[in-house]
């Protein structure tokens, strides 16, 4: 059995942060990180826009309140505050570290880190470095790991978390390239394993972003919180949906229809085409469906709208933008500078994931009854109690709540920084004088290799593809940009007879050296968990707030609804509770732009 005293499972940048924390604060710990890729091929790597902070660098009259404010309203109210008001306040300092640590930032002509505009922000606060943010800050945070020591178990998938009385102590983990199966404990579990936009036919996610994290932990017995507000990107690339970054609207770009009409001006007039993204993908959807897209001939009536930079010019798409151009004329073959780029809304983003604390530790529940009233003022309510002990969580695969029912752009990347910093140093407080805990080993190596030899025996009449390609259309289908009840029950049904297909599937490799059918397997597992779980909070929250858009329920419903969803697994089914949102300075308003 392997032992350390923290193993943290994903190599992004919340868990590299994490770790370049805990071993700044204890030089003695011995600390693992485990990732199905290497930690450089992780998806933070792929954050393209930048990352908030008031640094005032650009914008004197900025603050992090009114960066706190701006983050609140656009989670339409469903943030937790005191969240935001700990990311707000922190911003500045994390990005002066990151520069320490050597993280090139584009700059302004006097030598300031350069900040730009960005969706649903009141001031010019994104730092950037060009249009490749997260490759930027990652690569430095990689070579940390290194530097400090940290043990990198890179192409190992984890199985199971190994969850006992409320206690986590481990893991089981499958090595990719060989077949082995290994348990490791540890003294403390960190979950930093990112989203799962793959449960869905169309997203900039990579190919590894399955909310193995998410589904392994409700398998565990542990919540998953807001699973209902999954964020659409207005601008994905069309066909192949991968991102084209928000920076591009940030530094100018227009988005018009079939009509050559600048449309965001119906939606969000003051804002245009840097409204949050919710309110933009939803204008984009609207214009599509009445006819206003455009087909790839540049006739009305397709299933795009332009994003159109061509007024920009060359100098300024080369320097600011150069990859979001080289993506549109490599995958798609368009020059942006002489013609606009093909876009529509892609599963971006998961607002919601594992719920914890401002000091990242895991939270199990219990919540409250669906009908039960909050009072927001009422602060005998407890909203995070009942912690796992030894379990913390951070980064896109966490729900500490500071995107609420939407992210604002470049919160995301901060978000990883601040809390997986802020985590890291928790769990180095947290491990002092804690003894590594006992595992009946054998049985959890039992288990895992009869779940493997289990898949190699089956022989039904089902290609893994195929199934995980159907059940992503279904997502897609029943639970998009817009939904009623009736789509999504339909959707539920769907899903759940793709469920059973699942048992019927059936691996053409029978080897155990790279066996890579075998991961895909244990990964479409986690995305039809993860689908249910989504659409299943989904269907119970009668309203439209933020992501979550209802054409059956189009109003905010504050009285009913202003609560966070907990949603517990089982296979007999999805139950729910709620817990309160906790509120400290802004009250509940109407979101306009």
């Amino acid at each position: 059995m392997l032992e350390h005293d923290v193993i943290i499972v994903g190599g992004g940048l919340a868990g590299s942060r994490a770790a370049v924390e805990m071993a700044r604060m204890n030089p003695s710990l011995n600390i693992a990180m485990v990732a199905k890729t290497h930690p450089i091929r992780s998806h933070s790597v792929a954050a393209q826009g930048g990352i908030a902070a008031s640094l005032k660098n650009v914008d004197s009259a900025d603050t992090w309140e009114a960066h706190a404010f701006d983050t609140v309203k656009g989670s339409d109210y469903l943030a937790d505050q005191d969240a935001v008001e700990i990311l707000a306040q922190e911003a500045p300092n994390v990005i002066i570290d990151l520069e320490h640590m050597g993280v090139l930032f584009s700059r302004l002509e006097d030598g300031r880190i350069a900040q730009r505009a960005f969706g649903g922000h009141t001031h010019n606060r994104t730092c950037y470095a060009a249009d490749k943010t997260g490759h930027a800050i990652l690569h430095e945070l990689v070579n940390n790991l290194r530097r400090y020591g940290v043990q990198i178990y890179d192409e190992w998938y984890i199985m199971r978390l190994i969850l006992e009385d409320a206690q986590a102590k481990g893991v089981v983990m499958y090595n990719i390239e060989n077949g082995e199966v290994v348990v490791m404990r540890a003294k403390v579990v960190m979950f930093a394993t990112g989203g799962y936009g793959r449960a869905f036919n169309t997203t900039s996610n990579d190919y590894a972003s399955t909310g193995d994290g998410l589904a392994m932990s409700a398998l565990a017995g542990v919540p998953l919180q807001d699973m209902e507000f999954v964020q659409f990107h207005p601008t994905g690339l069309y066909p192949v949906g991968v991102l084209i970054s928000e920076a591009v609207r940030g530094e100018g770009a227009y988005l018009i229809n079939s009509e050559g009409e600048r449309f965001m001006a119906n939606y969000a007039p003051s804002k245009m085409e840097l409204a949050p993204r919710d309110i933009t993908s939803r204008a984009i959807t609207l214009e599509i469906r009445a006819g206003r897209g455009i087909h790839r001939d540049g006739s009305p009536g397709g299933p795009f709208i332009y994003l159109d930079l061509r007024h920009m010019g060359r100098e300024k798409i080369m320097s600011r933008i150069p990859f979001c151009w080289e993506e549109a004329h490599r995958l798609v073959g368009v020059d942006a500078v002489h013609e606009p780029m093909p876009v529509r809304p892609t599963v971006h983003y998961s607002m919601g994931g594992i719920p914890t604390n401002t000091d990242g530790q895991v939270i199990i529940g219990p919540g409250l009854p669906v009908d039960f009233k909050f009072d927001p003022k009422d602060k005998s309510v407890n909203p995070r109690n009942n912690l796992v002990d030894g379990f913390f969580a951070a980064g896109e695969a966490a729900c500490v709540s500071v995107h609420g029912a939407n992210r604002l752009g470049s919160n995301s990347l901060l978000e990883c920084v601040v809390y997986g910093k802020r985590t890291g140093a928790a769990i180095a407080r947290f491990v002092e004088g804690r003894k590594l805990p006992d595992i009946d080993e054998q049985r959890y190596l039992q288990d895992a290799k009869e779940q493997i030899q289990a898949l190699l025996d089956r022989r039904g009449g089902y290609r893994i593809g195929q199934i995980r390609q159907e059940f992503q259309d279904a997502m897609t289908e029943h639970c998009g940009v817009f939904r009623t009840q009736e789509i999504m029950q339909e959707g539920l049904t769907k899903i759940q007879q793709l469920q059973d297909k699942y048992q019927q599937i059936y691996l053409d490799d029978q080897d155990n050296v790279w066996n890579t059918e075998i991961i895909e397997a244990l990964e479409l597992r986690s995305i039809m968990i993860v689908g249910q779980m989504i659409l299943t909070s989904a269907l119970n929250r009668l309203e439209s707030r933020g992501a979550h858009s209802r054409e059956d329920y189009p109003k905010r419903d504050d009285p009913n609804f202003l609560k966070h969803t907990l949603a517990y697994y089982s296979p007999a089914g999805i139950d729910l509770s709620y817990r309160p949102v906790s509120i400290t300075r802004f009250e509940p308003q109407e979101r306009k732009y």
